[in-house]
């Protein structure tokens, strides 16, 4: 069986207020294409297909208009919910869509029902396991403790337990959205942090044959049966260097998986400069940027005047300017983002204790406290998007 994984797709997004619509649209006449090029016989969505729980009218439309090319192609498509999306809005009709062949899958508790696809070979289960919030649906799976993965353990152990019941012939896809370990991040991905911790090992999908992951942006290989799609567009500057695809993956008749990655369209590349303003501006051998969505990083000791609109000159698609003198770590002239870049807000709420105490840092029931008052905001956030 031939498959189609994608994922993260954040329909409505803008990009530093930069519209994506023109450029999700041609991602997903790209997907369709693919469909049919390459004579696919199931696509797979692995969460977050909106960017917020109530997302514009604009990107709901497209998103209907994709689920109609997909489903007149006859191609089956399978579907779950990502932390960015509303499950209870996103499933909205799914019966009634699966009929069509999109196979909607939204609700935790129903994750051991699988898609059952024939090919020459027997049945492919395609087992779709919504983005599981710790906290809302612990009791679902009877879980011992409230986190990442207590909860997906608990929800593979139905799906293999699922999977044990039917033909040995039959072979198995798992739809995840989660941070699995070994996984790179960027600064675009929403923190699912829960206690702390914010990975699950890859050993949670032992059992089936292949699992298509969501979540993480970047396109990547965690093991041979273990892989994020990353998502088609870049959604921050850190994502740079990555290279959008989709993976289009081989099952064969023994569960044995093969994969190849399937370019994404381009709107515009991206570049991040750093340097002094008048070294940027006539450095010859930034030519080749001066197309590109750019961030300037500048190092001038005193801030320049008028850095941007100078920039601009040159590239007309600089959209944003970040400030970082050069001096030394321990100067005290270092701006205060500069000293928390790359820190989460465990690390800097300790520091703040320590601070405010006088150097006397927190004892390990303090940074319990700390965890939890996070993880109660993170979780309170996420619940008051769900129910808009």
């Amino acid at each position: 069986m031939r498959i189609l994984h994608t994922s993260d797709w954040h329909l409505g997004r803008s990009f530093h207020r930069v519209p994506l619509l023109d450029a999700q649209a041609a991602y997903l006449d790209h997907l369709v294409a693919t469909v049919h090029e390459h004579e696919v016989d199931a696509v797979l969505v692995a969460g977050d297909v909106y960017d917020r729980a109530v997302p514009p009218l604009s990107a709901v439309r497209l998103f209907d208009d994709a689920l109609h090319r997909l489903a007149a192609a006859g191609v089956p498509t399978v579907m779950i919910s990502g932390n960015h999306d509303s499950a209870r809005r996103l499933g909205v009709g799914a019966g009634l869509i699966g009929r069509a062949g999109i196979h909607l899958r939204t609700d935790p508790a129903h994750c051991a029902t699988p898609v059952l696809l024939p090919d020459a070979h027997g049945d492919v289960a395609f087992y779709g396991l919504p983005y599981l919030e710790p906290a809302l649906v612990k009791d679902v799976f009877k879980a011992e403790r409230a986190g990442h993965e207590a909860v997906l353990s608990a929800a593979m152990d139905r799906v293999r337990a699922d999977l044990a019941e039917r033909p040995d012939s039959t072979r198995s896809v798992v739809l995840a959205h989660a941070f699995v370990a070994g996984g790179e991040p960027s600064d675009s991905e929403r923190d699912i942090t829960v206690g702390g911790v914010a990975a699950v090992p890859a050993g949670v999908f032992d059992g089936v044959d292949y699992a298509a992951l969501g979540h993480l942006h970047g396109c990547q290989a965690v093991t041979d049966r273990v892989r994020y799609s990353g998502s088609p567009l870049a959604y921050s500057f850190s994502e740079a260097n990555h290279r959008k695809t989709m993976w289009l993956i081989d099952l064969d008749a023994e569960g044995a998986v093969t994969g190849e990655r399937i370019d994404c369209p381009v709107p515009r590349s991206l570049a991040r400069l750093r340097g002094r303003l008048d070294d940027l501006l006539d450095d010859p051998a930034l030519d080749r940027h001066e197309d590109a969505w750019v961030e300037a990083t500048l190092t001038d000791s005193v801030r320049p005047a008028d850095p941007m609109a100078r920039l601009t000159e040159r590239f007309p698609h600089t959209l944003s300017l970040v400030f970082e003198p050069e001096r030394a770590p321990d100067d005290p002239d270092t701006s205060y983002a500069g000293r928390l870049r790359g820190r989460d807000d465990q690390s800097i709420a300790e520091d703040f204790v320590a601070h405010v105490r006088g150097g006397y840092g927190t004892d390990e029931r303090e940074r319990a406290v700390l965890r939890g008052a996070f993880d109660h905001v993170r979780v309170e956030d996420g619940v008051r998007e769900v129910n808009r």
